[in-house]
C-alpha cells in the first residue's frame, strides 16, 4: 500500500486529491475517500493537495495506532463486501469507471 486517508477527511467534500491523481485510484464513498492500494503508483501527487492532512504514507502510518486503523480500513473498503454490495469492489480500474459509491466501510459509517 501507498497512500492512505485517514480520519481527517470524514465529512470533508473537497476533492483536490482527485484532480491530482494521475491514474485515477481514489474511491468516492459516502462521507470519505479510499485509496485503492492496487492502483495507486505512489506519486504523493495527492498528499500535499489535501486541505485537512488527511492522507499520509501507509509506512508512517503503521506505528500511529490510530493511522494503522485507517490502513485497515482501507483494505476492507477493497475487500470485503459493502453494506447493500454482494461482491468486494475489488479492483475496478479507475474510480471513473465506477463512480461516487455512496456507501462507506462500517468504520466510517459508526464515526
Amino acid at each position: 500500500m501507498a497512500y492512505v486517508i485517514g480520519a481527517n477527511c470524514v465529512d470533508v467534500t473537497d476533492r483536490a486529491c482527485l484532480d491530482v491523481c494521475p491514474v485515477d485510484c481514489i474511491y468516492v464513498g459516502e462521507r470519505k475517500s479510499y485509496i485503492n492500494a492496487n492502483e495507486c503508483i505512489d506519486c504523493g501527487a495527492c498528499e500535499p493537495e489535501c486541505p485537512v492532512d488527511a492522507i499520509f504514507v501507509d509506512r508512517a502510518g503503521r506505528k500511529d495506532e490510530e493511522k494503522a486503523v485507517f490502513i485497515a480500513d482501507s483494505i476492507d473498503f477493497f475487500a470485503t463486501p459493502l453494506p447493500g454490495r454482494d461482491a468486494p469492489l475489488g479492483d475496478p480500474g479507475g474510480a471513473a469507471s465506477v463512480g461516487d459509491l455512496g456507501v462507506d466501510t462500517p468504520l466510517v459509517t459508526a464515526l
